[in-house]
């Protein structure tokens, strides 16, 4: 890697600027969404998101309404950690396979990847694992980087 291709901030340093940060989306707060690992050079993140009672169906599973959230905010911060923190990640589409049950009352780990950077458009990845590291869900996403200027 050339210093050109090496981020202006070190993965530890970002990943405290996510953990420390008072502008947090609401929506990630309800999901107890929480940032522990950052890899720029993979375009990866790592989060913890809290499978609450509040967010159970009626067979007293964790509807998947939640989940795809939960993996919608992963994927989309992976992006963000792509662009150098200069884009946001606007989701275009989303499929989601859910393949086992999550329960409430633990810790949720979720992992987001952007797998191509195009020109107008990223595609993205995310998986999500109970507390035993079994995979309940996996989710592929195609989202439009974003400038954070546009937003303001």
């Amino acid at each position: 890697m050339s210093d050109a291709d090496r981020p202006a901030v070190s993965d530890a340093d970002l990943l405290a600027r996510f953990q420390n940060s008072t502008n947090r989306a609401k929506g990630s707060e309800l999901l107890g969404f929480r940032i522990v690992a950052v890899n720029q050079a993979e375009r990866t993140v790592e989060a913890t998101f809290e499978a609450r009672e509040e967010f159970t169906n009626p067979m007293r599973q964790i509807q998947g309404g939640y989940l795809c959230a939960m993996l919608d905010d992963v994927m989309s911060v992976a992006g963000v950690v792509a662009s150098g923190m200069t884009h946001v990640m606007p989701t275009l589409e989303m499929k989601t396979s859910f393949l086992r049950p999550a329960m409430p009352g633990q810790q949720l780990r979720c992992i987001g990847r952007v797998v191509k950077w195009g020109k107008t458009i990223a595609f993205t990845e995310g998986e999500i694992y109970d507390a035993e590291g079994r995979l309940l869900a996996k989710a592929t996403g195609t989202a439009m980087p974003t400038p954070f200027a546009k937003f303001k």
